[in-house]
């Protein structure tokens, strides 16, 4: 039942999305000539569109496997639910919202790195010490890597001795 209700949201979603998609992208007058063009626009509403038929099959499949099944009802999902919000996937995804929201202040490097840590604890990491130290030296590392290697900008943090250090690690290469 979970999936099905993940599934129906996931479509209103893309849904919503495909109507109030808006892209503010200028368009060369060279290209408002040829009539044959494809606009910055397209793709993502062909993209949103596969992904509608898609869901829509997955819902169908949903359905039709579990139709009859006394398991697939909305009490069953009730006190599966309760479960579900003490699992580590749940702590996992609440990592992942917490960490969308500290990426800007605190940069990559750290937000990585406290990302990494906290995983490492979930999955049952007994030594902290050995994983905070893991932790912070991949966060360096990518960064290093995406940021000096690859030329990718990634947030540098707007507290300012953690921006001091993105800059740091940045001029590295």
């Amino acid at each position: 039942m979970f999936e099905l209700i993940c599934n129906i949201l996931l479509f209103v979603f893309l849904g919503y999305s495909y109507f109030t998609h808006v892209l503010e992208a200028k368009v060369p007058k060279a290209y408002l000539k040829n009539p044959n063009v494809l606009y910055p626009s397209v793709w993502p509403k062909v993209i949103i569109i596969l992904l509608l038929v898609c869901i829509a099959v997955n819902i169908y499949k949903i359905i039709k496997e579990n139709k009859g099944n006394p398991e697939f009802t909305f009490a069953a999902f009730g006190k599966n639910s309760v479960a579900f919000l003490k699992s580590k996937m749940f702590i996992g995804m609440v990592i992942l919202v917490v960490a969308s929201f500290i990426l800007e202040p605190l940069g990559f490097v750290v937000t990585a790195a406290l990302l990494m840590f906290c995983y490492g604890m979930l999955l049952g990491e007994k030594k902290w010490w050995r994983l905070l130290i893991i932790a912070a030296v991949l966060g360096i590392v990518f960064h290093i890597v995406f940021s000096g290697l690859l030329n990718v900008n990634l947030p540098r943090g707007t507290v300012p001795f953690l921006r001091s250090f993105s800059l740091f690690l940045e001029n590295l290469f």
